[in-house]
């Protein structure tokens, strides 16, 4: 009887063996798969700079004294990279991380550093952070056995992307509130204020960029806070010859690369030493 529905319906036929074909492929597809796919499981949704932030928290929270800390880095992404490795947006790009643990990781008891940079941190950001806790902040600062000798500054960036007008007094009276709070909380420590890097866009870097580095260097070097505030203009060094950015520097548009961060390790680390003699 088969064999005469066979020869009657042969496109019944072919239509059953590739169903029972297709069902196969799919078992043996899912017995390969050694555990459900991440797109399978209830996840909440934590934002990368969440992430960073429960991280320092819980840094800050833990018992273990942080007076062995000698420096802390504070700013945005350009900051919070120096501990990245592999740059999971930008795949076969690499942040500072090796260059971090050679140098600010603690075999070096002098350079032992608490990087406190998060990724997307305008200037606003940064006051809500280290404002006390009594004042309704985060109070990132407020640990008294937190004593760094210096803090490394860098921040404004972020705030020339959907900037307040006129952009360069906005980046830069930002920066000077967070000096201002940096110190309040840390009056003993010498704040390396750092320049902006330059971005890939000419008209950012003139407009915005340069001016708010010229302010900067002019406030660092005025008095009262010419006493616990020195410029480090890093600038030039993520330079082409002709004066562009220079891309072999860089992950992206913004973001320094491995071989940007130990060229940045290289201006900072003789510019703390000298701040020591």
């Amino acid at each position: 009887m088969s064999s005469i529905i066979g020869a009657r319906h042969p496109l019944r036929v072919w239509t059953m063996v590739l169903s029972l074909l297709a069902a196969s492929i799919a078992s043996a597809a899912m017995a390969q798969t050694p555990e459900p796919f991440a797109s399978t499981r209830p996840t909440a949704r934590i934002e990368y700079w969440q992430q960073r932030l429960n991280e320092i928290e819980a840094r800050l929270s833990d018992p273990s004294s942080l007076a062995p800390i000698r420096l802390v880095f504070l700013g945005d992404s350009i900051t919070d990279f120096w501990t990245m490795a592999e740059n999971p947006w930008f795949p076969g790009t690499t942040g500072g991380r090796a260059v971090w643990t050679g140098t600010f990781g603690g075999a070096d008891s002098a350079y032992l550093a608490l990087n406190m940079g998060i990724s997307g941190d305008r200037t606003e950001h940064v006051l809500q952070r280290i404002l006390p806790r009594n004042e309704g902040g985060l109070g990132e600062l407020d640990r008294p056995d937190l004593d760094p000798d210096v803090i490394v500054l860098l921040i404004g960036i972020n705030n020339s992307w959907a900037a307040e007008d006129p952009a360069v007094s906005s980046i830069f009276e930002g920066v000077r509130a967070v000096v201002a709070a940096v110190h309040a909380r840390k009056p003993r420590a010498v704040i390396v204020l750092q320049s902006l890097l330059p971005t890939n866009e000419t008209d950012r870097n003139e407009n915005v960029v340069k001016p708010v580095n010229a302010a900067l260097a002019a406030f660092a070097s005025a008095s009262p806070q010419s006493a616990y505030v020195r410029y480090l203009d890093l600038y030039p060094t993520f330079l082409t010859p002709d004066g562009q950015q220079n891309r072999a520097f860089f992950m992206d548009a913004v973001h320094p690369d491995e071989d940007g961060y130990r060229a940045w390790r290289d201006r900072l680390v003789p510019f703390l030493d000298d701040l020591r003699q």
